[in-house]
């Protein structure tokens, strides 16, 4: 199976594409799409649009992985990241394959076995479990990592809450 995990981000959506086969993992490809601030919102987008479809038609996943969006205080922050959410979210359904989606907390369990986990643990799990000479860099690539592998977990054992987007 193949899963490409995403990281949404207005300024850098993280990316990360694992094949998994009897509970191996390996790395095809991690990285970001970036964003300028002094582009215009809806340029931003297509930005992560195609970057999306375009490793979605290199690689033909069967599945995309996507972090649920965690309300903090900062509003405008959680809506630009929303709509990072829902482009990503958009090439995958136009790509015809399942969208799924998970909390922090379940990632963070899925990686580390423990929901609080902080994020140098999840780094370190996914550069262990991936097999990775270093952590990958920058933070948001190694996160999308972490999705995917939450996904695979999750399809596995079919615990936790899953949600697929279908037509």
């Amino acid at each position: 199976m193949l899963i490409l995990g995403i990281d949404p981000g207005i300024a850098i959506t993280g990316y990360g594409v694992i094949e998994v086969q009897a509970n191996r993992y390996q790395t095809l490809e991690y990285g970001v799409v970036r964003s300028s601030s002094q582009e215009e919102t809806a340029k931003r987008l297509q930005k992560i649009y195609q970057g999306v479809s375009r490793i979605i038609d290199l690689y033909k996943p069967d599945a995309l992985a996507i972090e649920e969006l965690f309300f903090n205080k900062n509003v405008r922050s959680a809506f630009s990241v929303g709509q990072a959410r829902g482009v990503a979210m958009l090439a995958g359904c136009q790509h015809g394959i399942s969208v799924h989606e998970y909390t922090p907390l379940q990632v963070k369990q899925a990686v580390v076995g423990y929901g609080r986990a902080e994020k140098q643990q999840v780094q370190f799990m996914v550069k262990i479990l991936l097999n990775l000479q270093e952590i990958p860099r920058p933070d948001d690539a190694a996160d999308a990592l972490a999705i995917a592998i939450c996904h695979s977990n999750f399809c596995s054992s079919n615990l936790g809450r899953r949600r697929e987007i279908i037509d």
